[in-house]
C-alpha cells in the first residue's frame, strides 16, 4: 500500500483479491459521515478498460474511477482504497461489507438492484464479439449460437452477456463462462471457444492487444422481445448505503452536464451516441423494466 498525492488530497492505493472483511464483521454499510470521519473510503473495480482498472503503474483509470475522484473530492472524501477483484465477486463484496462501492460501469439490472443499489447512470454501450482474425467461422452476432450447434461463446462470469446468451436460446453447452476479460483472448486461441462476447467497448480493447484476434465486423446488434440490446452503466454501492448513494447522485448529476465529464468518457472511448444514451434513462425505470 502506497499513498498518491492528487490535487488537494492524498488517497492510498490498495491492489489486492483477498477477502478483506473478517469473519463476524459488521457488514452493515458505513455512511457518508461515517466514511468521512475516517478518511477513507473502499472502492472496488474488476480491472476492464475501459470501465475500471488499475493501470501497470499501479494508478487507477477508467470512466468509472476518473469520474469517481472528481465526485468524491466534491464530497469531501479524503483518500481511497482500490481493491481489485474479479467482476462475479463485486455484488458480493458489497453484500458482504468488504467494498463502500464499485466504480466498475456495471450494467443496471432489475436482477441486480434487488441485491445492491446503482448511482444514476454515468455510461452507455452496446455489445460485441471477438474473434479469430479473418472470423473462419464468419461469426456475425450472438443470435448465431442459437441457431447453430458447431460454434461456443466465452462470456465474462457475472456479466450481462450471460442473461443475453440465455434470452436468445443459446444452449447452455455452447455457453463457456470465464473469471476474467485477460482470460478471453486465451480461451480463443486455445480452441475452447469460438468467440468472446463483451461490450463493444471492451472487445475493442482486446482486438487492440494481439493481431491473432479481430473485432466482427458489421456486428448484428441482439434483439431481445424486439429492442436492441443497450447497457447503462453505473457505480454501485451496498444495499443498506442509501445516504452514501444519493449524496453521491446529488454531485453525479451536475456533473454530467459539463464538458469535462463527456471529454472523460470520451478520452476512453465511448462514442457521441454512447455519451447521449446515458441521459435517456434513469435509474428507477432501469430497474423496474423486464429482464
Amino acid at each position: 500500500m502506497r499513498n498518491d498525492s492528487r490535487t488537494g488530497w492524498p488517497m492510498r492505493l490498495a491492489i489486492t483479491a483477498l477477502l478483506l472483511g473478517l469473519a463476524g464483521a459488521d457488514t452493515s454499510a458505513a455512511t457518508l459521515e461515517e466514511i468521512r470521519e475516517r478518511g477513507s473510503i473502499r472502492i472496488a473495480v474488476a480491472n476492464e478498460e475501459p470501465y475500471g482498472y488499475i493501470d501497470e503503474h499501479g494508478e487507477p483509470r477508467g470512466a468509472g474511477p476518473e469520474v469517481a475522484l472528481h465526485l468524491l473530492d466534491e464530497l469531501g472524501i479524503e483518500s481511497i482504497e482500490w481493491i481489485e477483484t474479479t467482476f462475479g465477486d463485486l455484488i458480493p463484496g458489497l453484500e458482504e461489507g468488504r467494498f463502500d462501492m464499485a466504480a466498475a460501469e456495471m450494467a443496471i439490472r432489475p436482477s441486480r438492484c434487488e441485491r445492491v443499489l446503482f448511482s444514476a447512470p454515468n455510461t452507455s454501450y452496446g455489445e460485441g464479439l471477438l474473434v479469430r482474425a479473418a472470423n473462419p467461422l464468419e461469426i456475425a452476432g450472438y443470435a448465431d449460437f442459437a441457431e447453430r450447434d458447431d460454434i461456443r461463446v466465452a462470456v465474462l462470469e457475472g456479466a450481462t452477456q450471460v442473461g443475453i446468451m440465455q434470452a436468445l436460446g443459446v444452449p447452455d453447452d455452447q455457453v463457456i463462462q470465464i473469471g476474467e476479460n485477460e482470460a478471453a483472448i486465451d480461451t480463443l486461441l486455445g480452441g475452447e471457444v469460438d468467440a468472446y462476447a463483451g461490450t463493444g467497448l471492451t472487445v475493442s480493447q482486446l482486438d487492440a492487444q494481439d493481431s491473432k484476434v479481430e473485432v466482427v465486423q458489421n456486428f448484428e446488434d441482439p434483439v431481445i422481445d424486439g429492442e436492441i440490446v443497450r447497457s447503462w452503466g453505473a457505480f454501485t454501492f451496498p444495499p443498506d448505503a442509501e445516504t452514501l448513494r444519493d449524496a453521491f447522485d446529488e454531485v453525479l448529476l451536475d456533473y454530467r452536464n459539463t464538458q469535462e465529464w463527456e471529454d472523460t468518457l470520451a478520452g476512453y472511448g465511448f462514442t457521441q451516441d454512447d455519451i447521449l444514451n446515458a441521459f435517456r434513462f434513469d435509474t428507477e425505470w432501469l430497474c423496474s423494466r423486464e429482464e
